[in-house]
């Protein structure tokens, strides 16, 4: 049985963070995966309570002042939290976690869960990742240059992460990102 351990997955946006999950999730159907909230509204596909749970600011608002959140902040406009109850029972039950959040809220999750474990996800390029937010069909041409500008601020983040996955080729990455989780979480003492 693999011993509960919290991966913390992070990248900028449009860099694969949702695929790579999606994938992971069918290979490791006991995986535990942390959904977030937001205030921003669903893209086109996304569904509520299995992408993210969609509310409001103000129950957003209510949910900080409670202390219902491991880390929230404002990206991109919009507010992102992580639920901290389901994470820990998760983990108090011998899960195996994974949560997907942005670079400054996967520091705030270093501090308070020290084993966690971090795993960047790096776009192979500035121009791909461009290419990949224009695909993708979500933003704005005002959003895309926001997000391309914090990509930039963000990649130099991932020195704080254990690992770091380049997100060149999608089934090489998800077997990267699968083999990190294995080896981490084996119930065998690591030399």
């Amino acid at each position: 049985m693999a011993k509960p351990v919290l991966f913390v997955l992070s990248a900028p946006s449009g860099a694969g963070k949702s695929t790579l999950i999606h994938r992971v999730r069918i290979s490791l159907p006991d995986l535990f995966y942390s959904v977030s909230c937001t205030t921003r509204p669903p893209r086109k596909g996304e569904a509520d309570s299995v992408d993210y749970h969609f509310i409001n600011r103000d129950l957003f608002i209510q949910m900080i002042e409670r202390g219902d959140f491991l880390e929230w902040k404002e990206v991109h406009g919009s507010l992102y939290g992580t639920p901290i109850q389901p994470i820990q029972s998760a983990l108090r039950g011998g899960r195996r976690c994974i949560m997907d959040i942005d670079v400054k809220g996967a520091t705030d999750v270093f501090s308070r869960i020290k084993e966690s474990i971090g795993i960047f996800i790096m776009p192979p390029d500035l121009q791909t990742l461009e290419n990949r937010l224009i695909q993708r069909g979500a933003d704005s041409e005002d959003s895309i240059r926001l997000r391309l500008q914090n990509a930039r601020e963000e990649i130099e983040f991932a020195t704080l992460f254990s690992y770091k996955i380049v997100n060149d080729n999608l089934d090489r990455a998800v077997r990267d990102l699968i083999d990190i989780i294995l080896l981490e979480s084996c119930p065998m003492d690591k030399p």
